[in-house]
Order: structure tokens, then sequence, then C-alpha cells
């Protein structure tokens, strides 16, 4: 059952820390969860402790520095520490992070609070430096467009060719320019029916791409294995030798699989990264040889619900997902 009360946001939060306490490899996901759900409970200063707790854990080398003090800022205004929060997105502006996520959340939390005119200015900065011309639209990058949109809607702007992209990426019945509609609004107040039926269609076709948004955590996930992990994968289970032959074309079949499920139109992909340790013990759990192949989707598809998945494909300037340190756009992006 989805919580509902805050007493149930509570419980839901401690069970997750339990969790995260059990698998520490899954920590920075299953404590962020945790903090969302604290802060739907009203519990925002534990909330905020959490976040710290994840910034400030020694040698903890959390993998998504920026996410997390973009979402502890936005909590942080929530409850009155707005000088806090402020700094904070100043941060997140200076250090310009290569993902999505810090900058949307940093845009949003500033529209919340009638901030248009920064708003969109974070919004403009994160495209530009995230976007690059004539390249497909990563996932991740498109609720940027979106909020874009919204926030020069609001302004009063006119279209421009990032609002005419937003256009063509959105896929809801109702069109952009109508959910984004200022005087929507209006219409809330009105008592003909006709206006409310519209109203109700609109709200619906929103709530469907809330939907989708949430369901990104829970991608369509692809396992990858490290070049030292995979070594050590084949030698404890040689039976395993045919899923990989050797890292080179494990990596090359795994960009090939993305690639196909795009075509095919699969939506929201992703990629996990395996340990050895960790998939032992997830065959363990299910009573089951680590040297079954049948396994090995069924670990990806745990690893991706515990929000370890990244999304593909990256923008072209961004870190290949093999872990190269190349861009991806001259990694596994260039065929």
């Amino acid at each position: 059952m989805r919580p509902d009360t805050p007493a149930d946001h509570i419980t839901e939060a401690e069970r997750l820390l339990r969790t995260a306490a059990q698998y520490p490899e899954d920590r920075e996901p299953l404590v962020l969860q945790a903090a969302a759900h604290l802060e739907l409970a009203g519990d925002r200063a534990r909330a905020s402790t959490l976040y710290d707790d994840l910034l400030g854990a020694p040698g903890a080398g959390v993998e998504n520095p920026h996410l997390i003090k973009a979402l502890k800022a936005a909590n942080l205004w929530e409850y009155g520490h707005e000088a806090e929060a402020r700094a904070i997105i100043d941060g997140i502006r200076a250090a310009a992070p290569p993902d999505a996520g810090p900058w949307q959340i940093a845009a949003e939390t500033l529209e919340a609070h009638d901030e248009l005119e920064s708003a969109h200015d974070f919004f403009s900065t994160a495209l530009t430096l995230l976007l690059a011309p004539g390249e497909e639209v990563p996932y991740a990058t498109q609720s940027l467009l979106t909020g874009r949109h919204r926030v020069r809607r609001m302004l009063g702007l006119g279209h421009d060719a990032w609002d005419e992209l937003a256009g063509v990426l959105h896929t809801a019945s109702v069109p952009l320019d109508e959910l984004h509609d200022p005087k929507r609004l209006w219409s809330l107040g009105s008592s003909d029916p006709v206006e409310l039926r519209a109203e109700i269609a609109r709200l619906r076709a929103e709530l469907g791409t809330y939907r989708t948004a949430l369901s990104r955590p829970f991608p369509v996930a692809v396992l990858h294995w490290p070049e030292n992990e995979l070594r050590e994968l084949l030698a404890s289970y040689p039976e395993l030798t045919e899923e990989y032959v050797d890292h080179a074309t494990h990596l090359n079949r795994l960009e090939a699989a993305l690639r196909d499920l795009h075509a095919a139109g699969a939506p929201n992909l992703g990629i996990v990264t395996g340990t050895v340790p960790s998939y032992e013990a997830f065959a363990a759990s299910e009573a089951a040889s680590p040297a079954t192949p049948a396994l090995l989707p069924q670990y990806a598809t745990t690893l991706a619900a515990r929000g370890r998945a990244a999304p593909w494909p990256p923008s072209r300037t961004a870190a290949c997902w093999c872990g190269s340190g190349e861009a991806y756009g001259g990694c596994h992006g260039a065929g």
C-alpha cells in the first residue's frame, strides 16, 4: 500500500533506513528515498540530517553530491532556511554538474518560491551545458526543457527553439502549451461544467506525465560489469563465460542491446553496475547458484529497484557509462 499519512511515511522511511544498513553498497539511493518520505511526513529537520549524513560521511564518496545538495536546498527553503538554501543553489550553479537532476531540482525550487526569472536562468544555463546542438535529447534532460517551457509561459515569453523542441517531445494528449497556460488557475474557480471538465482532462494528462516521471527509478536496466569485477566473476564462475566472453565484448554487446531497445521504442533505459560480492549475496537470497545465467537479469532488476540505475544514453559530453573517463560521444556513443 502506498503511504498516505505522516505515520505511514515515517514507517516507510524507517524501513528504507534499515534496508540501507543491510545493503551499504546501495546506501545513497535508499537514504535519499527515506529523506523524501520524512519530508512528506513533515519531519524536514530529520530529512536535512540525512542529507548531511550522506555528504559528511568520512570516505563515503557519494556518487551524486550535487543532487543531494539540491534536495537539501529544496528541503531547507521549505522550513525557513532560505539564505542557506540560496547559498547551496548558487554553489550548484558554480559547480556546473554534468547531469540534469541537480539543475532541475534547484530550478524548480526557485520556481516554487516565485523566483521565476532565476528559475528560467537556471533551466537555460543547464540546457546550454547539457544539450549539444543536433543530438538526441537524453531522457533526463527532457524534463529541463519541459520546466523551462512552463516558466516561460508564466513569464509571458514567446516560444523559442527549445520551447518548440519541448512541444515535440511532449507525448501527453493535452498539448504542452495548454498544460502550462497560466490562465488554467482561473478555471479552477469556475462554475461552468464545460470549463471544469476541460480542466479535469488536463489534470489527468498532467498526472500521467508525473507517473511517467516517477517510474524513472525503475527503468529497463541492463547489467554492466567493470573490468576487474568481470575478471573475478568469470574466474569464479566460468559457466558465465559464454554470456560475456571478455570485457570488450561485454561492453560492445551492452551498448548494442541498449540501442536495439531504444530503436524498439523502450522508454527509460538504464545501466546498473554489478559487483561480485553483491551478486553472490543476491544469489544466496534467491537460493540459487551464481553460475546460473538466468539470475543475471533478475540481479539487474533488483539493483534498478534500489535506485542504482544510471539513465542511458548520457549526453555526448558526459562521461561514458563504461568508466573509461572519456566523453560518451567519443567512446561508446561514437558509433
